[in-house]
C-alpha cells in the first residue's frame, strides 16, 4: 500500500473552485496509477465566507492547516471586496503564519505554447525563481503621518534579518544543485541603490556559497538587468534567488514569457512545516462560471504539491501530460481561447496519466 497524504483544499473566490476541480481530477488520476492515496478537506476561505461573516480568516485558520500535509489553493480575490482585504488577510497572513518563507516559481514554456519573445522556445525558457515570501516591504511595517495634508508623509520598511536571507539562500543553493542543470545561481538584486538591505544579501550569498556550495556557480544580476536577460537571453538563466518584492515582479514577467497567467504555477514552501501551492494568476471573476477558464496552472500546482511531497513519478506524469496537451490539443492558453472547456482541458491531462 502506498502513503496517504491529507491535503486541505481552498477553492478560494471566482474561477477558483474551477480550476481547483480540475487540478483535483488529475492528482486524483495521478494517485490511481501511482499506488497512493489523497484525502481532501475543503475550507470556504475567501470572498463569499467575508461577505457573510465579516470575518477573513479564523484566528484557529493557521492551527487548523498545519495539521495538513500540503494546501491546494485556487484563488484569492472578490469583485466585492476592497483589493487587499483578502489577499492581505487571507495569502500573507497563511504566508507568514506558516512560515511559507519560500515562494517557488518555475518559468517553463511547454511545446506549442506561444511566447512573446522573438525566436525563443521551449529550449531557452527553462528556470526557476526562489523568492524570499515573508520579508521585504509585505511585512507592513511603516506608517502615515499628516495625512490628506500637503505634508503627508508615507513610509513603507523594506525589512531583513540575516535569518531570513540565510535560510533562503540556502533552500536556492540546494535546489540548484538538486536541479542539477547549468549549477548556477543568480543573486537578483540592487546592490547600487538599496545599499543596506542588498550589501547583506551579497555577502550572505558569497560566505554561504563558498563554504557550503563550491559546486554551484555564483552570478549577481540587478534587478533591472535581470529584467532584460529575462526578455533578451532568457536561456542565461538556471536558478534565480530573490527578494520578495523583486521576485513578486519579475515572476509575473516570466509568467508572461511562458504563455500567461493560465500556465504559472507556484508554491508558498516551509521546507519543515506545511506548504501551500497555488496558480499565480488571480481569480478572473469574469469568467466565473462559465467553464472556460485555463485550469494547466492549477494542474501544474498539482504536479509541485506532489514532487514536494515526495511522489516524483507522479509528478513527472503530469508534466509529461500537460506538455502532451500543449503540443497537440489547446488551440492558445487564452480563457475561452483554448478549443475545449475547462473541464475537457482537465480529462484531457488526466486520460494520458
Amino acid at each position: 500500500m502506498g502513503k496517504t497524504f491529507n491535503i486541505a483544499v481552498l477553492p478560494g473566490d471566482g474561477t477558483g473552485p474551477e480550476v481547483v476541480r480540475e487540478g483535483r481530477k488529475v492528482l486524483t488520476a495521478a494517485a490511481a496509477r501511482f499506488g497512493f492515496d489523497l484525502n481532501y478537506q475543503e475550507f470556504d476561505f475567501g470572498g463569499d465566507r467575508y461577505l457573510r461573516t465579516g470575518e477573513v480568516l479564523p484566528e484557529s485558520a493557521a492551527e487548523e492547516l498545519r495539521k495538513y500535509d500540503s494546501i491546494f489553493l485556487g484563488a484569492i480575490g472578490h469583485p466585492d471586496v476592497k483589493p487587499g482585504i483578502l489577499e492581505k488577510g487571507i495569502l500573507l497572513k497563511l504566508r507568514f503564519e506558516l512560515d511559507q518563507y519560500i515562494n517557488l516559481r518555475p518559468v517553463k514554456l511547454y511545446p506549442g505554447v506561444a511566447t512573446p519573445l522573438k525566436d525563443k522556445g521551449p529550449e531557452h525558457i527553462d528556470y526557476v525563481v526562489v523568492r524570499e515570501n515573508t520579508g521585504d516591504v509585505y511585512t507592513g511595517i511603516g506608517g502615515v503621518t499628516m495625512k490628506g495634508t500637503p505634508h503627508e508623509v508615507a513610509v513603507q520598511n523594506m525589512v531583513y534579518s540575516r535569518m531570513q536571507v540565510d535560510r533562503c539562500l540556502r533552500y536556492a543553493f540546494e535546489y540548484t544543485r538538486k536541479r542539477n542543470r547549468r549549477k548556477t545561481l543568480a543573486l537578483c538584486g540592487k546592490t547600487n541603490v538599496l545599499t543596506y538591505v542588498f550589501d547583506l544579501w551579497e555577502r550572505a550569498f558569497h560566505e554561504i556559497g563558498a563554504a557550503e556550495y563550491p559546486d554551484v556557480k555564483r552570478e549577481y544580476f540587478h534587478v533591472d538587468a535581470t529584467c532584460m536577460w529575462m526578455v533578451k537571453n532568457p536561456e542565461w538563466f538556471d536558478v534565480i534567488v530573490t527578494s520578495n518584492m523583486f521576485g513578486d515582479i519579475i515572476t509575473d514577467l516570466g509568467a508572461i514569457t511562458q504563455g500567461g497567467m493560465g500556465i504559472a504555477a507556484g508554491g508558498n514552501i516551509n521546507p519543515n512545516g506545511v506548504s501551500m501551492f497555488e496558480p499565480i494568476g488571480g481569480s478572473a471573476p469574469k469568467y466565473t462560471g462559465k467553464n472556460v477558464i485555463n485550469p494547466l496552472a492549477s494542474i501544474s500546482c498539482g504536479a509541485m504539491m506532489l514532487e514536494h511531497l515526495g511522489e516524483t513519478e507522479a509528478a513527472t506524469a503530469i508534466e509529461n501530460a500537460i506538455m502532451d496537451v500543449t503540443a497537440n490539443k489547446i488551440k492558445d492558453l487564452g480563457a475561452g481561447k483554448m478549443g475545449y472547456s475547462t473541464s475537457e482541458v482537465g480529462d484531457l491531462v488526466a486520460e494520458r496519466i
